[in-house]
C-alpha cells in the first residue's frame, strides 16, 4: 500500500521566498503527496504569485480573508488533509525539505505517531543568530517538558509530523504560535508515541522577514500551563 504525505504550509507575507519552498518540496518529496498551502491574508503579493506563476505548484490553495495567525492556518490546513502522513512546513527557507524521509521514517516503520525535527539535537548545520532565542526555546521546551513528562530538547520546532487520523482527532484552539505548545500537551495526554530527529536550520534576521517575537513567548508559557493542566479529552 503506498504512503502519501500531505504538506500543510502556513504562508503570510511571503512573496520573496515562496515559490522557491514549493520548489524544493516538490524536488525533494519523491513519495505520493499534496502541498496544501494556506494563505493567511498575505498583503505583500504572495496571493497574486499564488493564483498566478505558482498555482501549479500546488495542490490545495485556501486563502484566509482576515490574518488570524500561524494557528488558525495550521487549522485550516491540517482539516484538509488527505494523506497518511502529515508534515508542517513553514514558507520561508529555515527548513530543508531534503530531510523529510528521515523525519518520516520513524512513523512509517511503525515506531513513531509524530516526530519533532529538533533544531538542538545531532550534527546538522545551524546558522548562528539570537542567543536570547535559543535561551527561549530552551525554556519553553524545558517548562512543557516538566508538565508533560517528555524529553523532548525543542519543542517550538516548526518540523513536527503526524499520523493523520491522530492530528485530525485533536481540536486547535490557538490562532498563532500557541500552537506549538499546545499540540505538544494534546499528544503528551493521549499517550501518543513521540519521536525526535536531528535537523538542519537556517535561520532568519527580523530583517529578513522573522515574525515570532517575545509576546509570543509569553503566550507560548501561557499555552504551556493552560493545556497541561486542562484535562484533555482522549481521541
Amino acid at each position: 500500500m503506498t504512503t502519501r504525505l500531505s504538506i500543510v504550509v502556513p504562508c503570510y507575507n511571503e512573496a520573496e521566498t515562496v515559490g522557491e519552498l514549493l520548489q524544493a518540496v516538490r524536488d525533494a518529496t519523491p513519495m505520493e503527496h499534496e502541498i496544501i498551502l494556506v494563505d493567511d491574508c498575505s498583503t505583500d503579493g504572495t496571493r497574486d504569485l499564488l493564483q498566478g506563476e505558482l498555482n501549479s505548484l500546488v495542490d490545495k490553495l485556501l486563502f484566509h480573508d482576515v490574518n488570524q495567525g500561524k494557528g488558525a492556518a495550521l487549522r485550516t490546513g491540517i482539516a484538509a488533509a488527505e494523506g497518511d502522513i502529515v508534515i508542517i512546513q513553514d514558507a520561508d527557507l529555515e527548513y530543508n525539505p531534503e530531510e523529510y524521509p528521515k523525519l518520516i521514517k520513524p512513523i512509517l516503520e511503525n515506531k513513531a505517531d509524530a516526530v519533532y525535527g529538533s533544531r538542538f539535537m545531532g550534527s546538522e548545520p545551524h546558522r548562528v543568530l539570537y542567543f536570547w532565542h535559543r535561551v527561549g526555546n530552551g525554556l519553553l521546551t524545558l517548562a512543557s517538558n516538566m508538565l508533560t513528562n517528555l524529553n523532548l530538547t525543542d519543542m517550538e520546532t516548526c518540523y513536527k509530523v503526524f499520523r493523520r487520523e491522530l492530528i485530525q482527532s485533536f481540536t486547535i484552539e490557538e490562532d498563532r504560535f500557541g500552537f506549538e505548545p499546545e499540540i505538544t500537551a494534546k499528544l503528551a495526554a493521549s499517550r501518543a508515541r513521540v519521536f525526535e530527529v536531528g535537523i538542519s536550520y537556517y535561520g532568519r534576521t527580523y530583517e529578513e522577514g522573522k515574525k515570532i517575537g517575545w509576546r509570543d513567548g509569553v503566550r507560548a508559557l501561557y499555552c504551556i500551563v493552560k493545556y497541561n493542566l486542562r484535562k484533555q479529552p482522549t481521541p
